[in-house]
């Protein structure tokens, strides 16, 4: 009998949003757009920046692997939401819900990694412009790339043992859209101390560090904008910082909103659709309308494209 209550559940089944037929259907259009718009727009600005030797500098590279990451978070959990919405069995395996956590945990750390290390950059080419190639180069950019994915992909693998060793035998539905360490907890039937533990030996100090190396950075980029004389040159320095200082701002605000203390689960949903699948939306958005450079190419990419469909028209007729 005690083998038999503590058995591991082998699915679970996401309960997600509403039951009308009617808002299911809606919600599935508006999140396949969503996602087809974010697939295109961080895919194509990764392809860009790839072909595009002009952007081959740290900022484009560290641009690149953020909307590679969005790209990955977005993948991880938007298919399996669209799917249900659609579909009357919602239900999800063990392992597959720990893969969408895995994917999605390891995704997320890369991007709290990215963001800290590109307002860092920023910092140099504000506070320390003459010292900048030297201090940022782009070898050093992919090495701090290259440690961000082998960091995260430790951590979300430590997370994600960590679930694995939960026995689910208090209920099988998850009041969520996605596989979340939340949820899961509140399924568990086993202790989970040491789950908690490991959140605190490892995802805390990762979110210390990185908004402390965010908030030191734009301490020092504000002191040294308001310590310039020209208005132009104030000017600027607040550009070339805005759309990376709006994109850490929106992505901080809504993830320290969704893991902070709450007295039931009502606000998770809501929160989680804008970390997970809003921002991934909107950071190639942030980055490409007000950056001369990436419109620029875009432009490019453009024009040559435009040559080559008429060329091939022309050859065809």
């Amino acid at each position: 009998m005690m083998k038999e209550n503590h058995s591991l559940t082998t699915e679970f089944i996401l309960v997600g949003f509403s039951d009308n037929p009617v808002l299911k259907t809606l919600l599935f259009l508006l999140f396949s757009a969503i996602y087809l718009v974010t697939m295109v727009g961080n895919l194509g600005l990764v392809v860009l920046i790839y072909m595009e030797h002009r952007l081959h500098t740290p900022m484009y590279i560290f641009l690149g692997n953020l909307a590679l990451m969005d790209s990955c978070c977005s993948c991880a959990i938007t298919p399996k939401m669209l799917e249900n919405f659609i579909s009357v069995d919602r239900r999800i395996s063990l392992y597959e819900c720990m893969t969408q956590f895995y994917f999605l945990c390891f995704a997320e750390t890369a991007d709290c990694f990215l963001l800290a290390v590109m307002a860092y950059d920023r910092y140099v080419a504000i506070c320390n412009p003459l010292q900048y190639h030297n201090m940022m180069s782009k070898k050093l950019s992919i090495q701090m790339s290259i440690g961000t994915f082998i960091v995260s992909n430790l951590h979300s693998i430590i997370q994600t043992s960590c679930l694995l060793r939960l026995n689910f035998c208090k209920s099988n539905r998850i009041d969520h859209f996605f596989c979340d360490i939340l949820p899961l907890y509140r399924l568990s039937c086993t202790d989970p101390f040491i789950n908690e533990l490991m959140i605190y030996i490892f995802s805390m100090p990762i979110q210390v560090f990185t908004i402390t190396t965010v908030l030191a950075s734009y301490f020092c980029i504000l002191f040294t904008i308001f310590k310039m004389k020209s208005k132009d040159g104030r000017g600027k320095a607040f550009s070339t910082c805005a759309s990376h200082f709006l994109s850490v701002s929106i992505f901080y605000i809504c993830l320290l909103t969704y893991i902070g203390p709450s007295k039931d689960g009502n606000k998770d949903i809501p929160v989680a659709v804008f970390y997970t699948i809003i921002i991934p939306l909107l950071n190639p958005f942030i980055y490409s309308l007000r950056n001369k450079d990436v419109l620029n190419a875009v432009k490019k990419g453009m024009k040559i494209y435009s040559i080559f469909k008429k060329s091939s028209s022309s050859t065809v007729h």
